[in-house]
Order: structure tokens, then sequence, then C-alpha cells
């Protein structure tokens, strides 16, 4: 398999959009996270999301669902 090269991250505006339509327990739990991991909320939501969709992902580019496959 050969990774597909990404640079495409959420935006600010994406996760205010997607923060906006959490519940608060969730919220607080994502700005908890972030704040322990000294990183960007957009960050946070990014590695939840990856590590979801592949257990061994930090981000979007380590992510397997990233990956095209073999043609």
């Amino acid at each position: 398999m050969t990774p597909t090269p990404t640079t495409q991250h959420l935006s600010p505006e994406a996760i205010n959009l997607l923060v906006n339509e959490l519940p608060d327990y969730i919220k607080a739990a994502l700005l908890k996270k972030s704040a322990e991991l000294e990183c960007s909320l957009e960050a946070t939501i990014e590695m939840a999301i990856s590590s979801f969709l592949d257990e061994e992902a930090f981000s979007f580019e380590d992510c397997l669902v990233a990956r095209a496959p073999e043609r």
C-alpha cells in the first residue's frame, strides 16, 4: 500500500461548527485533553478521529483510511 500524502487538516472554522454542536461534557473533555497534550483543539479532534479509524494513527496522514489502495 502506498500512502497518499495529504496536508488537509481540520480548519478552525470547521472545528467551531463541530464543537458548537457537541454536548457540553464532550466539549469540556476535549478542552481538557487539549490542555493535557498542550496542543490545539483542532489537533486533539484530529487525533481522536484518526485513532478511532486506525488505532495506531495520530493524525489524518497516519490513518490507514487516508491511504490509497494499490491498483
